[in-house]
């Protein structure tokens, strides 16, 4: 399923920019207020084609990944991005660093993408300093009556396209990963579908 993924991303790199254009109207604005937060040592969990890049603070160190080499391509030839940038092809599922490595990890439209977003979330604890902090900006699952089972019978569209599921349910795959629920903060943006949610990751002192 991760080859697939990353094989669709990949084929649609080159025009994706393009094809997010219509919600980055309302996104660009929520990715503003929510990078104001990041600090230190920060890793950005699918960058894809650098969205995020223009609003990050200067003084933050950015580590940047995707499964995607032709979305960490598109990365590579922006020059609007902190001083200190690093950009990696990696899979979210099985990162390539150090335990408490990260001040700040960062998310944005990333989990309706993995493949088993609970293993990701791990990874992310994981990565993340005990006492750091992580910013999610997703799009997931209503609970309300109606949207809620639509999204459940037009996820198949988005998924066949380029691998994004409209219905994920990234507060319970949270809480599935180890996340304690006094720890998580949600803020609706948009209805109950898009989300910022704010993460202090305090971890168990056995671990």
């Amino acid at each position: 399923m991760t080859n697939k993924i990353k094989k669709r991303y990949n084929r649609i790199a080159r025009i994706y920019d393009f094809l997010d254009q219509p919600m980055e109207v309302g996104f660009a604005k929520w990715r503003k207020k929510m990078l104001a937060e990041a600090t230190g040592k920060t890793l950005e969990v699918g960058i894809g084609t650098g969205k995020n890049l223009p609003y990050y603070p200067k003084d933050v160190e950015l580590t940047g990944i995707d499964f995607s080499e032709k979305m960490i391509e598109k990365v590579r030839k922006k020059t609007n991005r902190p001083a200190k940038t690093q950009l990696l092809e990696m899979d979210a599922e099985q990162m390539g660093f150090d335990d408490n490595t990260f001040d700040t990890v960062v998310t944005s439209c990333v989990f309706c993408s993995v493949p088993h977003p609970v293993q990701g979330l791990k990874e992310i604890r994981r990565v993340c300093k005990n006492g750091g902090k992580i910013l999610m900006l997703e799009h997931v699952r209503s609970h309300k009556k109606v949207i809620g089972p639509l999204m459940d019978a037009l996820n198949f569209i988005p998924l066949n396209i380029y691998g994004a599921n409209i219905n994920r349910e990234t507060v319970d795959n949270l809480l599935k990963a180890g996340f304690e629920p006094k720890n998580i903060q949600v803020e609706n943006l948009w209805l109950d579908i898009v989300k910022l949610i704010r993460i202090s990751n305090n971890k168990q002192l056995k671990e």
